[in-house]
């Protein structure tokens, strides 16, 4: 007989060490920060100068991502994303990673194979090192941690601490689209679980559903800051919703802020999911989750240099009053609260 050659591998068939070897095997360093990454006890990385940033942030099946439709190594390109985006919103470059996760028997060697590939694509996009991290076995579901390090000079570094009176708000891309993703991806869980023979056309989602399985990171805004000599005041980035940030920067700032809502930008697949679903766009665009874009402040003077360029999007300003307003298009002022993703 034949040996089935897509018979799945069980991971304890290669035990720890042996997955660490699959996992790292094709692994290379290419910062000259990164020393020494995965084989040794420790990574060695070596900033110089420069000072050192770390953010670490963990992924939970069956909390943050769903497998039914969420394919793994979209899963692993978004786990590396969710995290440097952290430290893009230093004003700082990320240079490595370490991942750690803890798996479930369910899992075969295949699965991590696809999970890692889009690890390794995700750091290739951003020239990032994966330096170490961590395995261990699971009783349910999977656990994904994520530690990114990156460096700057210590001038450059941007808090949540630093807004401004007077200074202006300014968004970077179009929010809401990774919440909408979602809601279309969930629609078509529970039709698939009624008919399993249905076969959805989501031509219509491509833009929604990317942002939401496989998002980017800013990169880009933190290169264009650095070219253009551009050091915000403050800076979040916008993984837990505009009003969930906005309240954490305003209040890390000590002020308050005014922005309005005919500063959003809505695109037209945005707009006919929300008419499709009941939302209102505003709503949506205040308080969707997951899109990775960048919130910060600069001085009025800074202004010049951004304003004919697309990533920028100026919503408001940062006032001495500590109330944080929204200007609605009626006119009407509304207190901003916090609609966002809750961990707990």
């Amino acid at each position: 007989m034949e040996e089935n050659s897509n018979k799945l591998t069980d991971i304890n068939e290669l035990g720890e060490f042996g997955l660490i070897k699959l996992i790292s095997k094709n692994i290379k360093l290419k910062n000259k920060s990164s020393v020494l990454g995965i084989g040794d006890d420790s990574a060695i990385i070596d900033n110089s100068k420069l000072q050192t940033i770390v953010s670490t942030d963990m992924l939970v099946e069956g909390v943050h991502f769903d497998l039914s439709y969420f394919p793994l190594k979209h899963l692993g390109y978004k786990s590396i994303i969710s995290s440097i985006s952290d430290i893009y919103s230093m004003n700082a470059e990320c240079n490595q990673v370490t991942v750690s996760i803890a798996i479930s028997n369910r899992f075969k060697v295949e699965s991590i194979q696809d999970l890692y590939s889009g690890i390794n694509l995700a750091c290739k996009n951003y020239g990032v090192d994966l330096v170490g991290g961590d395995t261990t076995s699971s009783n349910k579901g999977i656990v994904i941690s994520i530690t990114a390090i990156g460096s700057a000079k210590k001038e450059k570094i941007v808090k949540r601490s630093g807004a401004k009176n007077n200074d202006l708000i300014v968004l970077t891309g179009n929010l809401g689209k990774a919440y909408l993703g979602l809601q279309v991806l969930e629609r078509e869980k529970q039709v698939f679980l009624v008919n399993q023979n249905s076969k959805p056309d989501l031509s219509t989602y491509t833009k929604l559903i990317e942002s939401q399985l496989k998002p980017e990171a800013r990169k880009d805004v933190i290169l264009f800051l650095d070219q253009n000599n551009i050091i915000p005041s403050s800076m979040i980035d916008i993984s837990d919703g505009l009003s969930s940030e906005l309240i954490h920067l305003c209040s890390s700032s000590k002020v308050g802020c005014q922005i309005y809502e005919e500063k959003f930008n809505f695109d037209e697949s945005f707009l006919s999911t929300c008419k499709e679903f009941n939302l209102e766009p505003s709503t949506i665009f205040l308080s969707g989750g997951e899109d990775y874009e960048l919130l910060f402040t600069i001085n009025q003077d800074s202004y010049e240099l951004i304003k004919d360029n697309d990533y920028f999007n100026v919503i408001g300003h940062i006032t001495e009053n500590l109330d944080l307003e929204l200007n609605g298009k009626d006119s009407k002022k509304t207190i901003i609260n916090s609609m966002g993703w809750k961990s707990f």
